[in-house]
């Protein structure tokens, strides 16, 4: 069988459980050298814990695959930096991240604390930006170097960034922000062979079975659609040489559906060539929300 990413040297981030192991596991059976990092975390991110990681490495190692464990906390700057330099120390470089480190504090707006905000804020877009930085870093030096890899980014967003999602305000705002760091991060990194691209996976894992309980069960029989290991390969195809011409798109799966996201784009407009008057805005703007097709439904929304 062909190995789309043999030879591949590729971070996973909370790859200990879920979506995470997941990719981690179908990167290392399409030939990849792995780093499993995984603080080990409760769903809530409290406590730390060396097991899931270690056991991902350990599978990875009994189907005859490369794989290390990293413990780094990956929102803090300093130890994303140690978690890109130990790729570079124990397979000799770097040619792929995938983000995918998160947890919930879901709350409704009106009862989510400042220091709820500040948590999943911190682990979902800080640990997000902070590896990409310093694998960024690392491949502009390889590329002005000489030595350009054919990197790729592989971040998560989710449904919830990109269409809202009722007692998720700050998920789905920590998720809407990867999605806009994608699109800047792809058109900057450019110039060095870098591709960077978002999913918005949905799965059955610890952090969905409790918002979405009827849509997460297991079926009797047939395709299990919420599986975690159904959005991996196009994970494993992102994280391939072969997904050079594909960049700063946001793509959708769940189960066998694969969707691009259409994103913000310019709607209708109407220039008046001067100031407007503060009485006149409401009749232009709803006449332009006519000719705009309706927003898609906030999820949860009744």
């Amino acid at each position: 069988m062909n190995e789309i990413c043999a030879g591949r040297i590729v971070i996973v981030t909370g790859a200990g459980r879920g979506l995470g192991r997941a990719h981690a596991l179908e990167l290392a059976r399409q030939g990849a050298r792995v780093v499993v990092n995984d603080l080990g975390a409760g769903l809530d991110g409290a406590g730390r814990s060396t097991g899931p990681a270690h056991e991902v490495v350990e599978a990875i190692r009994a189907m005859g695959g490369e794989a290390v464990a990293n413990g780094d906390d990956v929102a803090d700057f300093g130890g994303a930096r140690r978690l890109v330099q130990q790729a570079i120390d124990t397979f000799g470089g770097l040619d792929a991240l995938v983000n995918n480190a998160g947890f919930l504090r879901d709350r409704m707006l009106v009862n989510t604390s400042e220091e709820e905000w500040d948590a999943v804020v911190r682990v979902h877009l800080k640990g997000h930006f902070a590896p990409l930085r310093h694998a960024a870093a690392y491949w502009r030096a390889e590329s002005k170097a000489g030595r350009a890899r054919r990197a790729r980014v592989i971040n998560t967003s989710s449904g919830a960034g990109l269409q809202g999602s009722l007692g998720q305000a700050t998920y789905s705002a920590a998720k809407a922000g990867i999605a806009a760091l994608t699109l800047v991060a792809a058109e900057e990194l450019a110039r060095y062979g870098v591709t960077v691209n978002a999913l918005a996976p949905s799965a059955r894992t610890r952090m969905t079975e409790g918002a979405f309980a009827e849509k997460m069960a297991v079926p009797d029989s047939g395709f299990d659609a919420m599986a975690p290991d159904n959005v991996s390969p196009v994970v494993a195809w992102l994280a391939s040489e072969d997904s050079a011409d594909v960049t700063g798109r946001v793509i959708e799966v769940e189960g066998g559906r694969i969707c691009v996201e259409d994103g913000w784009r310019h709607g209708p407009a109407v220039d008046l060539g001067r100031r407007w008057a503060a009485a006149d805005v409401g009749a232009a703007v709803r006449d332009l929300i006519r000719k705009s097709p309706a927003p898609e439904p906030v999820y949860g929304a009744g």
